[in-house]
């Protein structure tokens, strides 16, 4: 939608704020792996906590809970989560601007302060995978991803009941709203606000909040990883090349611009 005149939903983003996929390459091969696939497994579910209601091991307070949703990966790196070149490849380098822990709840901050650091259930996973087949070996390459049989590790987490916290207080919140603005909705979860009013602003405050939150969490899961990886393989993390291809949300709503009929527009972008 148009910043100047569209609405920003909470619905529209979703529940799970920046629910995103990470992919880490590795120089190891399926072969040299799958020996040691049921030690490695084992220690990845230790080392990683998991499943519904799963707290982590990372103790924070709240006002340190407020330096992660504004510094998002960032606070992890700081903190010995991860390596500084894991910024480079992360969407937004980890951390979107405008995030404003002041429009957070405190049962929001509640819920997320002991889920930091961990996968959770649904469709939230970490797969250990194998190259099976290469479309494009010119963009492979580009991306380290260069050979048949190469193991790859893809984790697919996001903001855990810290963002739903946040889109449920939100949809309650821009649902009175929208008789403000005389908004009419199909469906109540579709609740919205201008972007430019004071409802879709703390809307998009918090969410960047809850977005932090999650580039959080998948740089502390891609650190114990590593760390699972070198334990049982017994190489060291250059010898084991595991680097960060990239990480990306889909779930996010961004202020971007764009050409459009070749007039440039400021748009509010639902993912």
């Amino acid at each position: 939608t148009r910043v100047k005149d569209g609405v920003v939903s909470p619905g529209g983003v979703g529940f799970d704020i920046n629910c995103g996929v990470r992919l880490l390459r590795t120089n190891l091969t399926g072969e040299e792996v799958r020996p040691k696939i049921e030690q490695l497994i084992a220690d990845l579910f230790v080392n990683i906590p998991s499943g519904l209601g799963s707290t982590g091991k990372i103790r924070v307070s709240e006002k340190e809970l407020d330096k992660v949703l504004v510094k998002g990966s960032h606070w992890a790196i700081e903190k010995g989560y991860g390596e500084a070149e894991d910024i480079v490849v992360t969407e937004e380098s980890g951390c979107i601007k405008g995030s404003n822990p002041d429009r957070v709840s405190s049962k929001a901050k509640k819920r997320g302060i002991p889920q930091l650091g961990t996968l959770g259930s649904g469709n939230h996973f970490l797969e250990i995978e194998v190259v099976d087949e290469i479309y494009d070996q010119e963009a492979a390459m580009a991306m380290g991803i260069g050979n048949i049989g190469q193991v790859l590790v893809l984790i697919h987490t996001g903001s855990r009941g810290f963002g739903h916290q946040v889109c449920s207080d939100y949809v309650a919140l821009l649902g009175e709203a929208v008789k403000k603005y005389g908004i009419n909705l199909p469906d109540r979860q579709l609740a919205c606000a201008p972007v430019q009013s004071s409802e879709g602003q703390d809307y998009l405050a918090a969410m960047a909040c809850a977005a932090n939150y999650a580039w959080t969490n998948r740089q502390c899961i891609t650190h114990w990883v590593r760390e699972s990886f070198i334990k049982v393989l017994g190489k060291s993390q250059r010898e084991l090349g595991l680097e960060q291809v990239y990480d990306v949300a889909h779930n996010i709503a961004k202020i971007e611009e764009y050409t459009i009929n070749g007039k440039k527009l400021t748009l509010c972008v639902h993912r």
